[in-house]
């Protein structure tokens, strides 16, 4: 294998762009703050209550796997699963099958990952290359923004909740970008990119690299409380119930309007539940993921947050510009066309060092 040259490393903070991350085993995220009368209200999204600690000992950082002697840490799992798990538990208030289906799926995709990874990094580490410094800060500055909206006060309580400080942080992203380095270097030798696979690749993810921050969104929203001030015999159960049978009505071809006025309880009720032109930051990141995923129109929910519950319908939904196909957008998109062409390569080389390394992993 030839050593990562310049320009691959240098293509790293764009290449893991297109990556992706999981849900989380423990939710790791505090309640939004009560919405202000009068003010515009985020939709809210699953803010899970954290699970009542166990009585004995407490295992602080359990290890999921083994590697060729190196440790895979629940922690990592836990932090990588964060997201997905929140956006998992707003979609699934009662849980169910679906939700375990999915959580398991996300969580054993995650453990693969980072055995895989460090079967690469072991590689790596003879070659004795190396990430700049620069790129893993370039890199860290695009999660924050893209996984947690920009708010470095959400990603730091992320960190602590996972009991990862910055260090191990930054460990675990420049893991992932050698990772990303050692791929395209083993592939570097692929057919190059014809022109129109290029501009078909760049349509095909063009909104995923988008700048977020631009997005707005307009909505209608039914919020119902976890216990309603107005009817003192409600209970969480029973306002679930009522969110869903709600959904059931709209379903039915119910006036959103008019159920809105009568059952929701925020400021924008007395409207008809209607919000408009709401940025993307001023939404909770799980709701974030949900609604813009969403086609205008589809109703979406019950969510559940700390709060309450929640059915919407995105009315209309504005992206944020994507970049020009120049630069180092269109290296990005010359090389995943390359690894596409490759993947079948890929598969069957990953697949030769699983079966030479020394692995075990635990039972989660």
């Amino acid at each position: 294998m030839k050593p990562p040259s310049t320009l691959t490393l240098g293509l790293i903070t764009v290449l893991v762009h297109a990556g992706t991350l999981h849900a989380q085993e423990i939710p790791a995220t505090e309640p939004p703050a009560p919405n202000i009368e009068g003010q515009q209200a985020p939709v809210p999204a699953r803010q899970a209550p954290r699970p009542q600690m166990p009585s004995g000992p407490i295992e602080v950082n359990g290890i999921a796997a083994k590697v060729n002697g190196h440790v895979v840490t629940k922690n990592e799992i836990s932090f990588m699963l964060a997201p997905i798990y929140a956006q998992l538990a707003s979609q699934f208030p009662r849980r169910g099958s679906e939700f375990e289906r999915q959580f398991k799926l996300s969580r054993d995709g995650i453990v693969q990952e980072l055995v895989d990874r460090q079967i690469i990094l072991d590689e790596f580490k003879v070659l004795g290359a190396n990430i700049k410094d620069i790129l893993i800060d370039e890199e860290i500055k695009r999660q924050v923004r893209d996984l947690f909206n920009g708010d470095e006060a959400k990603f730091q309580l992320e960190l602590k909740h996972s009991h990862l400080t910055m260090d191990g942080y930054r460990k675990m992203t420049k893991d992932k970008m050698i990772v990303q380095a050692m791929r395209a270097n083993q592939f570097s030798d692929a057919p190059p990119p014809l022109p129109n696979e290029i501009q078909q690749e760049y349509d095909a993810i063009k909104l995923t690299i988008r700048d977020t921050s631009k997005d707005r969104v307009s909505f209608k929203k039914i919020f119902l409380p976890r216990e309603d001030k107005e009817n003192p015999a409600s209970t969480p159960d029973s306002q679930l119930t009522l969110a869903e049978t709600l959904a059931k009505q709209l379903g039915q071809g119910k006036d959103f309007a008019a159920l809105a006025k009568t059952h929701s309880r925020d400021a924008f009720a007395a409207q008809g539940g209607v919000q408009k032109n709401v940025p993307r930051p001023d939404l909770s990141p799980e709701f974030a993921a949900i609604i813009f995923d969403a086609k205008p129109g589809k109703l979406l929910g019950p969510l559940e947050d700390a709060y309450g519950f929640t059915l919407v319908i995105p009315t209309q939904i504005d992206y944020g510009p994507s970049p020009a196909l120049d630069g180092k957008v269109r290296e990005m998109i010359e090389e995943r066309v390359r690894r596409k062409k490759t993947s079948a390569q890929y598969d069957r080389w990953i697949t030769s060092r699983r079966k030479k390394a020394m692995i075990d992993i635990k039972p989660m």
